[in-house]
């Protein structure tokens, strides 16, 4: 016998029942971006090495530490499955002038790849909900997005997610915080890790990310990015918080949160929990409206934000949502295999009028006992049973027994499946 193949580590099978899960969640995603006005793309998963390196930045955890790369045999072609999705919207954008036109409003859902070390909800493999609002500039399209991911939660249920902000401001203003930041670590040169001190000079803002507890309370007497701010970018703030509290949308001011990506200014932001351990972000993104024209395309705003779709299944299921769950509206029972082509055709009758029924199918020793096919009907979730008998079928009928929440058999015509299908209906 051949050695058993597993699947790559971190880079999970997805199976029923937990795939309507997604397909639920999926579908709950669909619905909001048309609430929106939002629509999809699909970018290949893999994409040049320098787009991530130029649009993520060469000292990122992701860069540095997490791609999937490799040099393509044929052509040497230096390629990486995406760790994340902007990028390469980013890239399709330009490349296929989408712009040309007016702003656009996108999203995309599909697997990313980051070499992590595998824990509940975050994996080497995992999938990712993305919305880009491209070539828009006001504060307005920031609330937009941070309130499109709040209505989200509401979808699905979720109340345990709570909102944290802040403003990178402009590049110059950034220039002037790095400064004071890098003098300040280096006054306190000997509390910094290894991996603090090797960034200090090429990413100082990533220190403040840290998780080093020795580290917290240097980190904490940091200079504020936000005593750095001008007048526009802290205007640009304001109108973003003015909305949020119109709509009586909490929300804390972290001056500490930077995000892992270098594209950033302006409004970044975070749904966090505390139910999912340390790794407490749910959904993130913000404004970067220099990516564009770092990747080669003409000078445009953007905002958007990203999710984990692993991430917020494991919030659904720590919180205790109940996940809708996907059965058929009848099943089919056939006591005799002579029955089989009329519950075909019945079945696919039903089926064209948008029912969902599962057909018995048996074994090579024939259908089986009534009293298993039953047994497998009651399992299968469905509402009723069609038994399609030999009595039943000499009088141009098939019995309909209900499984769930009691009632009558009653007989309905084969020659008039359209009449009563309706009432199989949920």
């Amino acid at each position: 016998m051949s050695e058993k193949l597993q699947a790559v580590k971190g880079m999970n099978d997805l199976l029923p029942p937990d795939s309507a899960r997604w397909e639920w969640f999926e579908d709950s995603v669909r619905a909001l971006m048309r609430r929106y006005g939002y629509f999809s793309v699909r970018t290949p998963i893999v994409e040049p090495t320098p787009l991530f390196v130029r649009g993520l930045g060469e000292v990122t955890d992701i860069v540095e530490k997490e791609m999937y790369s490799f040099e393509d045999k044929l052509n040497g072609d230096a390629l990486t499955l995406r760790p994340e999705g902007t990028a390469g919207v980013v890239r399709a954008v330009v490349q296929h002038n989408l712009l040309y036109d007016g702003p656009k409003r996108l999203f995309y859902i599909g697997p990313m790849f980051r070499h992590e070390r595998p824990q509940k909800g975050r994996y080497r493999q995992f999938h990712q909900v993305g919305v880009e609002a491209l070539g828009f500039a006001g504060p307005d399209v920031d609330a937009e997005v941070i309130l499109m991911a709040r209505s989200l939660w509401r979808d699905l249920g979720l109340t345990d997610v709570r909102l944290e902000i802040n403003s990178l401001g402009q590049p110059e203003e950034r220039k002037a915080h790095r400064a004071a930041l890098i003098a300040h670590f280096e006054a306190n040169l000997e509390v910094l890790d290894e991996e603090a001190k090797r960034r200090l000079h090429s990413n100082p803002l990533r220190l403040l990310d840290t998780k080093n507890p020795a580290m917290q309370a240097v980190v904490e007497a940091a200079p504020k990015l936000m005593d750095f701010l001008g007048e526009a970018s802290l205007a640009h703030f304001d109108a973003v918080r003015a909305v949020l509290d119109a709509v009586k949308q909490p929300y804390r001011i972290n001056p500490r949160l930077v995000r892992g990506m270098d594209y950033y200014n302006l409004t970044v932001f975070e749904w966090v929990t505390d139910r999912l351990g340390a790794q407490g972000t749910v959904c993130g993104g913000g404004r970067y409206d220099g990516l564009i024209e770092q990747i080669g395309g003409k000078p445009a705003p953007a905002v958007g934000w990203g999710l984990g779709i692993e991430r917020v299944l494991a919030l659904l299921e720590d919180s205790g949502v109940q996940v809708p769950v996907q059965v058929p509206d009848a099943y089919a029972v056939i006591p005799d295999a002579s029955a089989l082509a009329v519950a075909t055709v019945t079945a696919e009758a039903l089926r064209a009028q948008g029912l969902k029924v599962v057909l018995h199918a048996g074994g090579k020793d024939g259908p089986g006992s009534m009293k298993s096919q039953f047994k497998k009907a009651d399992a299968s979730g469905a509402r009723f049973a069609l038994v399609f008998g030999g009595n039943e079928l000499a009088e141009g009928m098939v019995a309909v027994k209900p499984l769930r929440g009691g009632g009558e058999q009653v007989l309905r015509p084969l020659a008039d499946v359209a009449g009563w299908a309706a009432t199989l209906a949920a």
